[in-house]
């Protein structure tokens, strides 16, 4: 096909015109182009992260850390912990909502020369975590936040740290200003906001307005934008927009790592080739399975892929069948076999450009712990440090 595949939303976006957007320095770490993988958990691991990085440039971060669970050497914690070795630069999100706890964990991954990057998740909405006070509901007590940000600053040394966050609870109780100011103040070398609220999870559209307010409330460290990054023109029309300066991409690259090198085109001054058809996608489809049958083993590590696959093949024509046998797969031999029924010619259609993958649509109400705005200022960590996903 000929023409460019681009969705009604973006028809008139234009690739970037010489020097319209610079790359973001983080301390030592040159985001160039200014795009970052968002940290997903059970998704962002090793091989993941080295298949997306084969198509494009930019930061790549690791899934979630628990920082307690780091300190405490826990095996898997210490597995998922873990690069390539050609891995550069070593981005990792780090997750803790305790200061003692997130200042023994970047003292061990800075003494150990672990990580170039240490990003820190402050977003997650997950109902487990907030009801205990942590995730997206510590930037509600400020003071909390800045004790913990503090803490990780100090004991990075060279290290650059950023923290990720959203918009605030509710519609009716945001934190993203305070938690920009308080990362600035504290010494974080970028901010990054996923432009929804805890109780939106990820329904919805995300609020960009509110990343150029952030823009505006810190204009001394770079900002990054996330949330509904579906086509690379979409991260020219957040940062055109807002005035921010680099953008996160998370759901839009699940099932289509190619993203990271329509990105690069854009960011170019080019447009991006089309989607690949099957044929391409097959062969990728292939080659993460076999990264991740690599890292993990074989038998956990197709399980795991099942969800990759169903990604992968969304959007296609007739690939309901396909992904109904996909979902049930138990060996690197039953998905050649699966993917080998495929039409390798088939096209990926323009009407799924934009159609949504990973998280469900739908709101919450955030739970949190019984008396929590009685004092907002408390910085009593929570009682409790759980992981939940990367928010």
């Amino acid at each position: 096909m000929d023409s460019i595949y681009v969705s009604e939303v973006n028809r008139d976006v234009k690739p970037a015109a010489p020097g319209e957007f610079a790359a973001v320095s983080l301390g030592p770490i040159v985001a160039d182009p200014p795009v970052i993988l968002a940290p997903m958990a059970g998704i962002t691991n090793a091989p993941f992260r080295r298949l997306c990085r084969s198509f494009g440039a930019g930061l790549y971060v690791s899934e979630m850390i628990t920082a307690r669970a780091l300190v405490e050497r826990n095996e898997k914690t210490m597995r998922l912990a873990e690069f390539d070795p050609d891995e550069s630069p070593r981005s990792l999100q780090l997750y803790g909502v305790d200061p003692y706890y997130v200042a023994e964990a970047t003292k061990l991954l800075v003494d150990e020369d672990r990580v170039d990057h240490i990003d820190m998740n402050f977003g997650c909405p997950v109902r487990k975590v907030t009801r205990r006070g942590g995730g997206a509901a510590i930037p509600a007590k400020p003071r909390l936040l800045e004790s913990i940000v503090r803490a990780a600053v100090e004991n990075a040394g060279d290290i650059p740290v950023t923290i990720k966050f959203r918009m605030g609870i509710n519609d009716d109780w945001m934190t993203f200003l305070d938690a920009g100011r308080i990362a600035a103040a504290e010494g974080c070398k970028a901010v990054a906001l996923h432009a929804r609220t805890a109780a939106q999870l990820y329904d919805g559209e995300a609020d960009w307005n509110a990343i150029g307010e952030l823009k505006q409330a810190v204009p001394e460290i770079p900002v990054f934008g996330n949330g509904d990054i579906w086509e690379a023109w979409d991260a020219l029309r957040m940062m055109r927009s807002t005035g921010c300066d680099g953008v996160v991409v998370g759901r839009g690259c699940l099932g289509r790592p190619w993203l990271f090198g329509d990105l690069a085109a854009v960011f170019g001054g080019r447009d991006p080739e089309n989607p690949p058809d099957f044929g391409v996608v097959i062969d990728t489809m292939r080659e993460h399975a076999h990264l991740l049958c690599g890292w993990i083993g074989e038998r956990v590590g197709i399980r795991d892929f099942r969800k990759h696959a169903t990604w992968y093949t969304k959007g296609f024509p007739g690939s309901t069948k396909m992904r109904n046998k996909l979902i049930r797969i138990e060996s690197l031999a039953e998905l050649d076999a699966i993917l080998d029924e495929g039409d390798r010619e088939l096209y990926f259609p323009v009407s799924a450009m934009r159609m949504k993958r990973g998280k469900k649509g739908g709101t919450q109400k955030v739970v949190l712990p019984e008396g929590f705005r009685d004092n907002l200022e408390d910085t009593t960590p929570p009682e409790a440090e759980e992981a939940g996903d990367g928010g």
